[in-house]
């Protein structure tokens, strides 16, 4: 019986609904608010999170209705995946398109939700609610740490 995992023997567009939502690592960072530039383009992150992240499990709380909420909350499909230059470098998704594997403390490694977190790669306790900062205060809240690369081990 072949014991390849799913992410290794499928590609994007192959996986279930259900293989391709546990991607997901649950780190939060795809839900923070980033800033993009209109005369250079360059998008940069801060450390505002979406209203509807939870800041402590780093999920959505309504995430069956969350566009509804957030009109502009981009659902991740291949096509995104494909195109988004700004999806973490230690997402799941962005990993398994580059044909990389995922870390030790992905869930569907590890077997626990809360590795993520353990790791120090979740946004937990990073954040502040988009609720509490205004437009014009974004750019004070500027952080490079959720575009960064992980350093530990695989």
């Amino acid at each position: 019986m072949d014991e390849t995992p799913f992410w290794k023997a499928k590609g994007l567009r192959e996986m279930t609904d259900s293989e391709w939502e546990s991607l997901c690592d649950g780190c939060g960072r795809c839900c923070l608010n980033k800033i993009e530039y209109e005369d250079t383009g360059e998008i940069v992150w801060t450390d505002i999170r979406c209203k509807m992240l939870d800041p402590i499990s780093c999920r959505c709380s309504d995430y069956a209705n969350r566009q509804k909420e957030v009109p502009d909350c981009i659902r991740l499909t291949v096509e995104e995946v494909e195109t988004l230059s700004w999806l973490p470098p230690t997402c799941g998704y962005r990993l398994v398109k580059e044909g990389r594997d995922l870390y030790w403390w992905h869930p569907l490694i590890s077997g626990d939700p809360d590795t993520v977190h353990q790791a120090g790669i979740s946004v937990r306790g990073r954040t502040v609610s988009e609720n509490d900062v205004a437009w014009d205060d974004y750019e004070e809240h500027e952080v490079a740490w959720p575009g960064e690369e992980y350093q530990g081990k695989r």
